[in-house]
């Protein structure tokens, strides 16, 4: 297979792996919100929102993650040797997966019944792809142009705005 269509299916996989893991920590904040409601409609909310948890997890993010590492691999065998900077992008990956892993956790409690997080706290944890897809990318993308403090410094501030922007829109919510 071509190296370029490789890349392609990468880039695709890791979209829609993406796109599973903003989805699924929303939706674990919709159940835990159900919790306060009354008892018909959380049992009802709660069993829609159970069906769907489990279908975009085992159907979408989990298969996507799968076929980001495999096509990933594929696309790292195509280097002669491992530049500096996929080290660390290599770094951010590896601790995007185990932020699926904290995903599946939240996932295996909240079918048991078990709700360890606050509304807020979950909303929180779902902004922690964010940070992940905004390194990566910039990595990639920028990495000759930009310096390691740059960049962390562009991080710590994006993380500080992600921050506020959740500051105020609990405020309004609250309204």
């Amino acid at each position: 297979m071509s190296f370029l269509y490789i890349k392609a299916l990468h880039i695709i996989f890791v979209v829609t792996w993406f796109s599973g893991m903003f989805y699924l920590a929303r939706l674990y904040v919709y159940n835990r919100e159900a919790l306060d409601k009354p008892q018909l409609e959380r049992e009802v909310l709660q069993a829609q929102f159970n069906i769907m948890i489990q279908r975009l997890l085992m159907g979408i993010t989990i298969p996507s993650a799968i076929l980001t590492l495999i096509f990933g691999t594929l696309l790292l065998l195509n280097y002669n040797g491992i530049p500096s900077w996929l080290h660390l992008k290599l770094g951010f990956v590896f601790l995007l997966y185990l932020y699926q892993a904290s995903l599946y956790v939240i996932y295996k409690q909240q079918k048991s019944g078990i709700f360890k997080h606050s509304p807020t706290q979950l909303r929180l944890w779902n902004e922690v792809p964010t940070l992940f897809l905004v390194s990566i990318i910039m990595l990639v993308v920028v990495r000759d142009n930009i310096s390691l403090l740059y960049g962390l410094i562009g991080l710590v501030l994006f993380t500080g705005v992600l921050l506020f922007a959740i500051r105020v829109y609990k405020k309004l919510r609250e309204r």
